[in-house]
């Protein structure tokens, strides 16, 4: 069972007609399987606990090399992270996301901080998602027109950062800030840990300029 790590501050804001349609468009838009695995040294990766339980595998989805950046084909959703890539105290971790072409129905991608037991049935962490449409979601948070929508070929570029600081988690899109929270909204949630990327099921999507800056 996912554990969710914001608890009544943030989950309040939370729409639950974003999970309620992204579960009804998964049920019409089952996982493809995409031969590949992680080819990229360094970097690892897991699954979403529910496509393990149906028997899927990491080796499902594609991540490798593409130019000076990542390219993930998926594909369960899975997270992916670097160990190298471990942040505390105050850093900003940011990227370049182009999702090349239009998934069946919207799906999302996007950063995470703060991981720990990523591994395990214990894993935790936070995670800054955009989609196609527009919408972003950060953990089960979901607002409208907060990033840009992909295009008529179905191709859309946003650039993600999350900002930690000594009291506050702040979360940009293209830029402009579109959700703040202090270190006491946070509920005892430490942003200290693994960061990383998070790629939904079934997507096309390159990655570019991740990178991890410790200071403000």
């Amino acid at each position: 069972m996912r554990k969710t790590i914001l608890t009544a501050a943030l989950v309040a804001f939370a729409s639950p007609l974003w999970a309620q349609a992204t579960q009804q468009a998964k049920d019409n838009d089952p996982t493809h399987k995409v031969a590949g695995g992680i080819s990229v040294a360094g970097w690892q990766g897991r699954i979403d606990p529910q496509a393990e339980r149906r028997g899927m595998k990491l080796d499902d989805a594609k991540f490798s090399s593409m130019g000076s950046g990542l390219h993930i084909t998926s594909g369960p959703a899975a997270i992916y992270w670097n160990p190298k890539d471990m942040a505390r105290g105050s850093y900003t971790v940011s990227a370049s996301f182009t999702q090349t072409k239009a998934p069946m129905h919207p799906e999302a991608y996007g950063l995470f901080i703060g991981g720990s037991d990523l591994k395990d049935s214990t894993q935790s962490y936070v995670y800054f998602l955009t989609r196609g449409d527009g919408k972003y979601l950060i953990n089960h948070r979901a607002d409208t027109e907060a990033t840009n929508k992909q295009d008529a070929a179905g191709k859309s570029t946003n650039e993600l950062a999350i900002r930690v600081s000594a009291d506050s988690v702040n979360f940009l899109a293209n830029g402009k800030l579109v959700k703040g929270f202090s270190k006491a909204e946070m509920h005892g949630f430490s942003a200290d840990g693994q960061t990383g990327i998070r790629v939904n099921h079934n997507l096309d999507v390159h990655v570019d300029k991740f990178q991890v800056k410790k200071g403000k």
